[in-house]
């Protein structure tokens, strides 16, 4: 058998690169919104990564297929402008609801159709309008720093053009040598990280409100994407049993901050291309690789989330802004795509980004509500004109 190769080793490290240099920043914040303590968020990032970690491991070394996870970015966008008026606790058992969703969708295929059959572009105008008002933060400290927040912004539109590849890691960088300059770090005791215990607390609202939106956001936009890539690559993995299995250790690890675990899509295609091997049934190593570049991050946890939490405001707004854009415009092009059907998927958008409350329901919650409603009347219309057009 061939052993792990340079290119194996090149394409699992720059899977876990992409993967933290442009999400981190998401899960800290995330976690700090939910109310978690400094050995708490130290808590989330290693659980987290001994998750990724295990999963990729043992998915692509049992499959000898490339199978990539990560957690939801998504869904930890969408935990930072949700979780308001929750206690820790409840966003822990609000995970575990999400968690248990997860396990009961793919345990009954009729459910998964069922997910599967949410139009496209509502999924995508949900995804949207979770993301709008983390967007809309890079511009909250313009007045304050104008010259910080134009360099950042024409550094990632020059760096799109230049180094797409990298741009997120350059960014990365960036960020910490300006906050290092604006508030530069004084005594930095890193200690081994540990995994602290949190005890879940269940309450309807919060299921409701934080629990189903995560399983929705992570399902449509995390998940459904990871398969796609798979077939795309032409790996067919029993993905329900992957899903099933993952949702478990999810189970596990979710009292110790791993809040969900997906299968990856752009990380993913990093270890399934040719960069990654020539032989498509060897780039099963490149993923195992990731596997154990994301254990090495969960023992480095303490250290990360040093840096991060000394980033000043300005900069975490702006980095964690920036790492969203591609996800952001991908979504408003797909939401706007389907042209009889705009009306609904700008209704899910605004509602979804709103951040309003309505009944113990959360924004995104009425957002897909209200949009599969304008959505079956706008398609009713369009058969009805259609039938007397005839």
């Amino acid at each position: 058998m061939k052993v792990v190769s340079v290119s194996h080793l090149a394409a699992g490290f720059t899977a876990v690169i992409v993967g933290y240099s442009s999400a981190v920043v998401l899960v800290i914040e995330a976690a700090r919104a939910a109310g978690a303590n400094d050995s708490q968020v130290i808590s989330w990032l290693m659980a987290l990564g001994i998750g990724m970690g295990v999963t990729c491991i043992a998915y692509s070394w049992f499959s000898k297929m490339p199978i990539v996870t990560a957690w939801s970015t998504p869904g930890a966008a969408f935990l930072i402008g949700s979780v308001q008026g929750f206690s820790l606790s409840e966003v822990i058992g609000a995970c575990l609801v999400s968690t248990a969703l997860t396990l009961l969708c793919v345990s009954f295929r009729q459910l998964f159709v069922l997910i599967e059959r949410i139009p496209a572009n509502l999924c995508a105008a949900l995804l949207a309008g979770i993301l709008v008002p983390i967007c809309l933060n890079m511009f909250e400290d313009l007045t304050q720093s104008p010259w910080l927040v134009a360099a950042f912004v024409l550094l990632y539109v020059a760096g799109r053009r230049l180094f797409a590849r990298y741009l997120m890691l350059v960014m990365l960088l960036v960020s910490v040598i300006t906050g290092y300059l604006m508030a530069p770090l004084e005594s930095v005791t890193v200690q081994w990280p540990e995994l602290v215990w949190q005890s879940p607390t269940f309450s309807v609202a919060a299921a409701i409100s934080l629990g189903v939106p995560l399983f929705l956001v992570t399902m449509l936009s995390q998940n459904l994407p990871g398969i796609a890539i798979h077939l795309m690559h032409h790996y067919k993995p029993d993905h329900r049993s992957v899903l099933r299995s993952m949702s478990v250790i999810q189970a596990l690890l979710v009292p110790f901050g791993g809040f969900t675990f997906n299968l990856a899509a752009i990380t993913a295609a990093l270890c399934m291309g040719e960069d990654a091997d020539p032989d498509p049934q060897q780039r099963y190593k490149a993923a195992i690789v990731a596997g154990v570049g994301y254990l090495l991050m969960a023992l480095l946890s303490s250290l990360v989330v040093i840096v991060f939490m000394a980033l000043p405001a300005v900069i975490v707004h702006l980095l964690a802004g920036l790492a969203l854009l591609p996800t952001l415009y991908g979504a408003l092009a797909k939401a706007m795509e389907d042209e009889s059907a705009r009306t609904a998927a700008v209704i899910t958008l605004l509602c979804s980004a709103s951040g309003v409350t309505v009944a113990g329901l959360s924004g995104p919650v009425w957002g897909l509500i209200l949009g599969v409603i304008a959505y079956a009347i706008e398609k009713k219309s369009v058969r009805y004109k259609n039938r007397a057009g005839a």
